[in-house]
């Protein structure tokens, strides 16, 4: 029986430590763009991070946002799989939507740029949760009188959040209602 509607959220940290061409690529890629992006809240050259910047002006919050067109292209060959997350028969979840995250830089050594990138799954039906496993469904099952549905398991794990949860209760069959009647 489904419980609830949920949408997950996994966060994956790249940072000078990126192992694979992927990671590399959107590293370096965000780098540059900060380095670029950064003098517009760094006219003086006397600020060095990204925290300082963000102390000095706001405005340069929108950093994070900025980031994204450098590493947006990159993900297209993803086609909306989340790379680092594979339910336990090894398929990946298919994400909705990016969300980068400058967590920090320094325009003097590119070893202190760190990124994020949240990717946010579409409405998943919650069964039931066994141990550290999720037990989901990508199906709306709302209106659906099937005795099985195809589920998939998937176990909680560090970066991985239910960011969306919605509470519901499966509509049963009405009961059988005796239709015969008694003539007196």
């Amino acid at each position: 029986m489904a419980t609830a509607l949920i949408k997950l959220t996994y966060k994956h940290v790249i940072d000078a430590n990126a192992e694979k061409d992927f990671e590399r690529n959107i590293f370096h890629a965000t780098y540059q763009e900060f380095r670029i992006k950064s003098q517009a809240y760094n006219l003086d050259g006397e600020l060095k991070t990204f925290t300082q910047m963000k102390a000095k002006d706001n405005r340069a919050n929108s950093m994070h946002y900025k980031m994204s067109f450098a590493a947006l292209h990159f993900l297209i060959p993803l086609n909306n799989k989340i790379p680092f997350l594979e339910d336990v028969m090894g398929s990946q979840l298919n994400y909705e939507q990016p969300v980068f995250e400058l967590i920090e830089s320094d325009i003097t050594q590119i070893k202190a740029h760190q990124i994020s990138i949240k990717f946010i799954t579409g409405t998943l039906m919650l069964h039931q949760v066994i141990g550290n496993n999720m037990i989901l469904s990508l199906e709306d099952l709302l209106q659906d009188d099937r005795d099985f549905i195809d589920t998939f398991t998937l176990p909680m794990q560090p970066g991985l959040a239910i960011t969306s949860y919605r509470e519901i209760e499966r509509q049963s069959a009405p009961p059988i209602m005796n239709t015969s009647f008694k003539n007196n």
